[in-house]
């Protein structure tokens, strides 16, 4: 008896929805920043309202929010038991409960525990989203598609802080209860993904051991200060809005709001923005705005812009979350340098030195914090400065074997 064929799946139907490594990669950014964004829009208040927060817990907190990126390494290590997809979604389902339970545990001790609940689900995702990512989407079209993706996570940020938003606005319903419907959303969508979605593989098998290759030096240094000054931004640009300029929980998130909003339509442009100018002059561009959002950071901290102060500060975080797509530039460097079965183990190994500096730089720069907010934001206008002098050194067309200026391809 003949079989009968099947047609392919159209793009835009389900089916074709489910077997588009495009929308899978979509969806997993779109849940796991859908948790973090949701964990964030009221961390800052909660830790100084609930909790009673100054910058030194401030800084404690999110350098234990680190360690699991620090340990992003291990992952590599679940790979020997599990798919990276599967890992991909239990990951998520972990984020979704650490989120869940956050504003049950109103103390340090809570905090602490629930933050790293959470953060070994985020970091675990974005490790597996960094791997397939360079795995399942080609080279040339890579920056395109990985600023779609980043434009589907903008977009679960614009849903939760401006969902909460308007919840604290219309019902105040606590921070306990924001915590809950946020975790629990991304438990459903975890579990509905993984009904949807077909297998996803790489065309190469990748390696399941940990390894560091000199060649990739420059990425690593790259991927290193990158961690560094993103992780300033990260524990102490939000924190700014609330401790100097008063910003409230409707605040907070209307500027996260923004941020997001500007997102969705410049992530895709900017990731095209990635194959005009190539890595080289891109992650100079990110360089250069990081240096000028710092210097006002620092600048609008000692009042030096008088009662502008909390608007231009405001601006500049709008920028910094816009500019920050442009990391694009790192990891399709990284694709055109690397050999197939590199991606995973690199992957992981990437993240754990993008976070050497990220558990370090909250607990110290807190307590610097304490002395003066402004030379906090200098030290992170140096870092960039740093980082773009390494710049300097990808070469204009990166392949395997012209890595950087100083190697012959």
């Amino acid at each position: 008896m003949s079989s009968v064929p099947t047609a392919p799946a159209r793009p835009g139907s389900l089916a074709g929805l489910s077997a588009s490594p495009v929308a899978f990669l979509m969806a997993m950014n779109f849940i796991n920043f859908l948790g973090f964004a949701g964990w964030s829009a009221l961390l800052n208040n909660f830790a100084r309202e609930a909790v009673g927060f100054t910058g030194a817990e401030m800084g404690l907190l999110q350098s234990v929010r680190e360690i699991p990126g620090l340990l992003s390494f291990t992952a590599v290590l679940w790979l020997l038991l599990v798919r990276e997809q599967t890992l991909a979604y239990a990951s998520l389902i972990l984020l979704g409960i650490g989120v869940g339970i956050t504003g049950l545990y109103p103390s340090l001790i809570g905090l602490l525990l629930t933050t790293t609940l959470m953060s070994v689900g985020f970091h675990y995702l974005e490790t597996m989203n960094h791997s397939l990512s360079l795995q399942l989407l080609p080279k040339q079209e890579a920056p395109k598609l990985m600023g779609r993706i980043a434009g589907a996570a903008a977009a679960a940020q614009l849903i939760a802080f401006g969902g909460i938003a308007l919840v604290w606005r219309v019902f105040e319903p606590g921070f306990n209860a924001l915590y809950v419907a946020v975790g629990f959303s991304c438990v459903v969508l975890a579990l509905a993904s993984m009904l949807l979605f077909k297998k996803f593989d790489g065309t190469v098998p990748q390696r399941k051991d940990l390894f560091m290759r000199r060649r990739y030096w420059l990425y690593y240094m790259l991927t290193f200060m990158s961690g560094a000054r993103r992780q300033i931004f990260m524990a102490f640009g939000g924190f700014l809005m609330v401790d100097r300029f008063g910003y409230d929980v409707t605040a907070i998130s209307l500027l996260f709001l923004v941020t997001c909003s500007v997102n969705i339509f410049a992530a895709p442009w900017l990731g095209s923005l990635v194959s005009r100018l190539g890595e080289r002059r891109t992650i100079m561009m990110e360089n250069i705005s990081l240096i000028v959002v710092f210097a006002g950071y620092a600048a609008a901290s000692t009042g030096a812009f008088g009662g502008m102060g909390g608007w231009i500060a405001g601006l500049l975080y709008v920028v910094d979350g816009v500019f920050f797509t442009l990391v694009i530039a790192q990891r399709t460097y990284f694709q055109k340098i690397a050999d197939a079965e590199d991606m995973a183990p690199t992957a992981g190994v990437a993240f754990t030195i993008n976070h050497i500096a990220a558990v370090v730089i909250p607990v110290v720069f807190g307590l610097i914090w304490l002395w003066s907010p402004a030379v906090v934001f200098l030290i992170g206008a140096g870092i960039a400065t740093g980082s773009l002098g390494l710049s300097f050194l990808v070469p204009q067309n990166p392949a395997r074997g012209r890595e950087t200026i100083f190697a012959q391809g």
